[in-house]
């Protein structure tokens, strides 16, 4: 039996966004309704006026860490059994590097063997990596982003690489595909790089946008008859079409500066590698940066340092905890920021844990996006950030997770007395 199909209009100062989509009942997983999934926005961008906004991604909305990981799973689930291995999954800087990261665990009970790997818009550079880890695999362009230039790398570890060259199916994770062009772009630049055994590709979206406006059960897909010898499939929680309509006259825009995929001026902490390079493993790392999370706290809250027995259980006295704690990561460093805010959730159970994100990303006041800060950038690239929906009088604690040092944070955190900035030992 067919789903309903539904139909809505959002408008927005530069236009007006005509949705037909319909939710997903296909699967285990749970039922999720439009309202449950997005929020609607205007972007700073002159190539794509409006922007979905994700419920349950943590980035421009904080998000309880439960919450997305039962969105990560229910994606997961939605994903075939018996697909052809060696098996990547492959996830879309900045906003969809922890989506990826948490479809990918969730499929290692099927795929025990299932690489990660994740774009990235970071040179990968700098000092305190051997040269030969930061070869490039190939490049992509995103073409609506704000930053559309995409890089992916390559491992440094022959068997790992060999895998990777030889796989046979590739799972895109992004949260949301809205024409289908990046993922064409991304199964291009993999082929020309070397993945020339792709038999398979799995669009797995939190919502796909790519569907035509016309386009019916029995039609052809439009992204699999751009993709030739390739058997293409799609896995999504809502799924649907757009037609955007502008509004006449609207104000020209500004984008700030954004698009660049330089190092910066502030090398890089060893976080180890939760997906800028192949790995199995994505919690590789988290061991450490939560050890790192805990000593800071303590000094934050200057008591007695803990007892190494407690540092090797992980334990904290849940009563230092306070009731209301914001988790936020950095660009696209937020998996192991995520690990943290789900850790804290299970020790705070009394608490409110949130997780959310700064990003390069320009978007307007307005919709979905009630408040905006905007600061420096912590890499040192010279370019503004943001943090959407973040108010900092409503929380206890801010922790603030950063790649670089601590010191590369702009003052409009340092200055605030309830931030604990978290960075690797430099």
């Amino acid at each position: 039996m067919p789903n309903k199909q539904h139909s809505t209009t959002i408008t927005l100062p530069r236009g007006t966004l005509d949705l037909t989509y319909q939710t997903n009942f296909s699967g285990d997983s749970k039922n999720y309704e439009l309202e449950d999934l997005l929020g609607f926005a205007q972007r700073i961008n002159p190539k794509r006026a409006f922007l979905f906004v994700s419920k349950v991604l943590g980035r421009h909305i904080p998000v309880t860490p439960s919450t997305m990981r039962h969105a990560f799973t229910d994606l997961a689930n939605l994903v075939p059994d018996d697909l052809p291995e060696p098996i990547l999954v492959i996830g879309m800087a900045e906003t969809a590097v922890g989506l990826s990261a948490g479809v990918h665990q969730a499929l290692q009970t099927r795929y025990p063997n299932a690489l990660l790997l994740n774009s990235t818009r970071h040179a990968q550079h700098d000092g305190n990596h051997d040269k030969s880890s930061h070869s490039l695999l190939t490049t992509f362009s995103e073409d609506h982003s704000h930053a559309s230039q995409h890089l992916i790398y390559q491992s440094a570890d022959k068997v790992t690489q060999a895998q990777l060259l030889a796989s046979k199916t590739l799972i895109m994770v992004d949260d949301e595909a809205s024409t289908g062009n990046t993922c064409v772009n991304v199964v291009t630049a993999l082929r020309n790089a070397g993945l020339t055994e792709l038999e398979q590709v799995h669009l797995t979206t939190l919502v796909d946008w790519s569907l035509s406006q016309n386009q019916s059960d029995s039609a052809e897909d439009t992204i699999a008859i751009r993709l030739p010898n390739i058997d293409f499939h799609r896995h999504h929680l809502l799924s649907g079409a757009w037609q955007w309509t502008d509004a006449p006259n609207p104000e020209p825009i500004t984008m700030p500066s954004v698009d660049t995929t330089e190092a910066g001026n502030h090398t890089l902490g060893e976080t180890g590698n939760w997906g800028r390079f192949p790995t199995l493993d994505s919690t590789d790392g988290f061991d450490n940066y939560l050890l790192q999370f805990q000593t800071a706290f303590n000094v934050f809250n200057q008591q007695a340092q803990f007892e190494k027995e407690q540092l090797e259980k992980r334990q904290l006295d849940k009563k230092q905890l306070p009731k209301r704690i914001l988790v936020l990561g950095s660009n696209e460093f937020v998996w192991l920021p995520f690990l943290l805010a789900e850790w804290l959730e299970t020790q705070a159970q009394n608490a409110t844990v949130k997780f959310s994100a700064l990003t390069r990303s320009p978007i307007a006041l307005g919709g979905a996006i009630t408040t905006m800060l905007s600061f420096s950038d912590n890499y040192g690239l010279g370019m503004t950030n943001f943090a959407y929906n973040v108010e900092p009088s409503d929380w206890d604690l801010i922790v603030l997770c950063v790649e670089t040092s601590a010191d590369s944070v702009d003052d409009i955190w340092k200055d605030l007395d309830n931030v604990l900035v978290v960075s690797p030992t430099l």
